[in-house]
């Protein structure tokens, strides 16, 4: 089965490193046209010539997820720079720990309302061109998160928004789907951090995995490629975990 995006064109919020980089990347591989945001000035820099080694067109803006004019105000900019939308990836993530008022906005604001903010903006784009979303959230919103309340919760309302989402916007014949990853390890990611930062932690987390090991962010974005793509015509509503049996 051969994953092809020639023609098509993807939005990725969050998409300068990690899972979002490495999604960006598979489209931009398999001839898709790629807009990609984060923060980060410099980060999206380097993606951005890594993705335009492909040969295809490359669109990166710095935007602060938190604030929905800004959400929709690149949205509006990366379809026009595109010049159409085919798919739509929420991947941004505040890692919201602190069960304060600081915490809970924070993943508010970057982990839901931004998918909000992203998705309605994007939505006439995607009803042309009968496109599909694919929202990330995480193993953590099936079970109790006691070191990151905020986090959890949150991520368990993205998979009931996306099922929301899939039923509202079936009848456009737009697919929305989720991936819930598990603990996920890449250079200066949150898994990366920790084996210096917090060895315990780390090593008791590896330990939970029955696979032995960490995921890579290759290996969810090639469960995302098979969701964004044709073969997956006939998916829409669904959460897939890519967790190497992590929390069975």
């Amino acid at each position: 089965m051969k994953i092809d995006f020639t023609g098509k064109k993807a939005i990725v919020c969050g998409g300068s490193r990690g899972i979002g980089k490495a999604i960006a990347m598979g489209i931009a591989e398999a001839g898709g046209d790629v807009s990609i945001c984060a923060r980060d000035v410099a980060t999206l820099g380097q993606t951005k010539a890594e993705l335009a080694k492909h040969g295809h067109k490359v669109h990166v803006a710095s935007v602060d997820l938190a604030k929905g004019d800004a959400v929709r105000g690149y949205v509006k900019e990366a379809v026009a720079a595109l010049g159409g939308l085919d798919v739509l990836v929420n991947n941004a993530s505040a890692f919201g720990s602190t069960d304060d008022d600081k915490g809970w906005t924070s993943s508010l604001q970057i982990d839901m309302l931004a998918i909000v903010h992203a998705t309605q903006e994007a939505l006439p784009a995607l009803q042309k061109s009968k496109g599909n979303v694919i929202n990330i959230s995480s193993i953590s919103a099936h079970h109790p998160a006691a070191r990151q309340p905020p986090y959890g919760a949150i991520k368990a309302a993205v998979i009931h928004y996306t099922v929301t989402q899939a039923a509202m916007y079936a009848k456009d014949l737009v697919r929305v789907n989720c991936i819930a990853p598990g603990s996920i390890e890449f250079p200066g990611g949150v898994w990366d951090r920790r084996k210096s930062d917090n060895p315990t932690l780390y090593n008791g987390t590896l330990k939970s995995i029955p696979f032995g090991r960490m995921g890579l962010p290759e290996e969810v974005a090639n469960v995302a490629l098979f969701l964004a793509s044709s073969q997956a015509s006939w998916v829409t509503g669904q959460t897939i975990a890519v967790a190497g049996a992590q929390g069975l």
